[in-house]
């Protein structure tokens, strides 16, 4: 896995960073404040953690005046899509296996 996989994976480990994430795929573009508002953590805090989601490419920032509005970044999230069909795969193809030698048991 490269850096920038373990970077995604470490950077969506944190509970409130995935709660700012995923606020953020299910109502569109917010602000500091709104995602602060809602978040049960202090300002500071959220600006940490978007900084992180930003490095890790899962959101953009897009300034306005004195405002900063961020926005899920979906196509981001295509490492970790792939890692999980390739364990869906692997996975299966064992269960598959465990399956046929149950019905070569059974015989």
């Amino acid at each position: 896995m490269t850096n920038a996989h373990d970077m995604l994976f470490r950077t969506l480990a944190d509970p409130t960073r995935r709660a700012i994430f995923e606020r953020l795929c299910r109502e569109g573009e917010q602000t500091v404040g709104a995602l602060t508002a809602q978040s049960g953590v202090s300002q500071p805090a959220v600006s940490k953690h978007l900084g992180l989601l930003r490095q890790a490419g899962l959101v953009r920032d897009r300034h306005e005046g004195r405002q900063t509005h961020y926005s899920a970044q979906l196509a981001a999230l295509a490492p970790l899509t792939d890692w999980t069909n390739q364990m869906n795969a692997f996975w299966q193809s064992r269960f598959d296996d465990l399956e046929n030698l149950l019905k070569r048991m059974d015989q």
